[in-house]
């Protein structure tokens, strides 16, 4: 084991000012402000005994304090600083590990000379030699002949914390702005170009990927509902919306294609995104189930699916749990009646008394929905059809307005099971609109995929980013990097403690 000590001396060099003809006074304010100040940062690498085997000169700095930005490590000073302390490091820890793998069977394996690689990291990309040796013959053994041992302890090339960066700022910024912060911040003078940082974070999102569980469409495939009655009592109830929103296509560019995000809201828990390609995605309910399951779901658990009462997005509730049910948005209810009231109130222009019996009849409707009466809504609507059919106007938008109306019987008849009774629901405090659902398409298309950047998409891109972004919106993809990578700490965390300790 070779552990690393870093240690640091201050030497301070006075000016003498007895020449300038400053007064007394002036030259102990000067000698104050111009003097020079020395440090040099030294590496030290000690063996079990603490005995210094190594010793390296990370930085040899020279200070002059005149103003505020000579105070500290300027940016530059920093980076080199950093990049020179990972490159012996790296390359100790390396050279230490390599020498415990070079036996085989308790002999020393032949080399067959080294290649070069690069091991990127946080603080600059560390050359390396990777050797190569060649591997004892076995007879009637189809293996290898040479082997590579640094290959075990880098496959990847990357560093985790880097490529957790990566990945993260990668789905909050687009790719070539997250470069440029990597290599503003960091001492990161090569590889930080926005193709390497997107091909790093749809890596990651393609690990995401690979961990889903098997196809499944419900939780009654994972048990037995006998046994359901044998597990514990849940939390309580979660409701989950779900809602679309399109994107450029960069295949057709004349077409978009959507995406379905959604966000579920626990009663006892932290919020959670989910986020997928409609289409592209050929088991959105096996994602879901796993989303659920990772907030401690179970079976006999309540769940409320919140959607716009579109076909594709209604499908993917059905049969997810025995204890669920699906509502459709008030605010989507309303949102069409708003559209059939102004057609309404343009007719009147037309013929006033045509007018207000439709807009009478558009409030009879709304009132028996909001009570969750199906049936008297159902033949509201048709009497709205009938009648506006039989109308003989000059309004000029008639055709539209009957196109809408029928739109709207078919919207109410199809979502028929998912209409509640809103008002008593409202009363009791619960969910009736997924508003909150509406803020986060805003939150995970819009802000990364559609405003203020014209960007173009393909469906497979689009898709692994949405894995990453999701994770990053709800704080759980240092979660995933930190099972990925056990001994990968919160430095964040840490260094807090470490600050307030001192």
């Amino acid at each position: 084991m070779i552990s690393i000590a870093v240690s640091g001396t201050t030497e301070v060099r006075r000016r003498s000012f007895a020449n300038i003809g400053f007064s007394t006074t002036a030259v102990v304010e000067n000698l104050m402000r111009e003097d020079d100040m020395r440090a040099r940062l030294t590496l030290q690498m000690l063996n079990d005994d603490s005995e210094i085997v190594a010793t390296e000169t990370v930085a040899d700095l020279m200070k002059v304090t005149k103003r505020p930005e000579d105070l500290g490590l300027s940016l530059s000073e920093a980076k080199t600083l950093l990049a020179k302390l990972q490159q012996v490091m790296v390359a100790t820890q390396v050279e230490s590990w390599l020498s415990e793998h070079r036996d085989r069977d308790g002999r020393r394996l032949r080399s067959k000379g080294s290649y070069p690689v690069t091991f990127h990291t946080l603080f600059g990309d560390v050359r390396l030699k990777s050797p190569r040796y060649y591997l004892p013959r076995v007879d009637g053994a189809n293996s290898p002949a040479t082997i590579s041992p640094l290959r075990e302890l880098i496959p990847d090339h990357i560093a985790p914390e880097r490529l957790y960066l990566e990945t993260r700022w990668a789905s909050l910024v687009p790719y070539a702005a997250a470069a440029e912060l990597l290599a503003d911040v960091l001492p990161i003078d090569s590889g930080a170009n926005a193709t390497t940082v997107r091909q790093h974070a749809l890596r990651t999102a393609g690990r995401i990927e690979r961990e889903l569980t098997e196809e499944r469409v419900s939780f009654m495939q994972d048990a037995c509902p006998h046994d359901w009655m044998n597990l514990p009592i849940p939390d309580g109830r979660i409701v989950i919306g779900l809602d679309g929103g399109y994107i450029r296509d960069r295949d057709n560019r004349k077409k978009n294609f959507e995406l379905i995000v959604g966000r579920s809201l626990p009663d006892d828990g932290d919020p959670r995104y989910i986020g997928f390609v409609q289409g592209h995605d050929r088991k959105p309910q096996r994602r879901i189930l796993d989303h659920l399951k990772k907030q401690g779901v179970q079976a006999n658990q309540d769940i409320t699916f919140i959607t716009d009462g579109g076909e594709e997005v209604r499908s993917l509730a059905e049969m997810i749990a025995p204890a669920s049910e699906h509502v459709l948005d008030w605010f989507h209810v309303t949102m069409r009646i708003t559209v059939l009231r102004q057609f309404a109130q343009g007719l009147e222009n037309y013929d006033e008394q045509a007018g207000q019996d439709l807009l009478e009849g558009l409030r009879k409707i709304k009132w028996h929905l909001w009570h969750g009466n199906g049936y008297r809504a159902r033949e509201e609507i048709a009497e709205l059809q009938f009648d506006a059919e039989a109308l003989e106007t000059g309004y000029p938008n008639m055709r539209k307005f009957l196109t809408t109306i029928s739109e709207f019987r078919s919207y109410i008849a199809s979502n028929n099971a998912s209409l509640i009774n809103y008002g008593e629901r409202y009363r009791s405090g619960e969910r009736i609109s997924s508003a909150f659902v509406e803020a986060t398409v805003n939150a995970v298309i819009s802000k990364r995929f559609a405003k203020k950047q014209q960007m173009q998409w393909s469906k497979v891109g689009a898709h692994l980013l949405l894995q990453t972004r999701t994770q990053t919106l709800d704080g759980s993809l240092r979660s995933t990097f930190r099972k990925w990578y056990p001994g990968m700490s919160n430095d964040n965390h840490e260094y807090r403690e470490t600050a307030r300790a001192a």
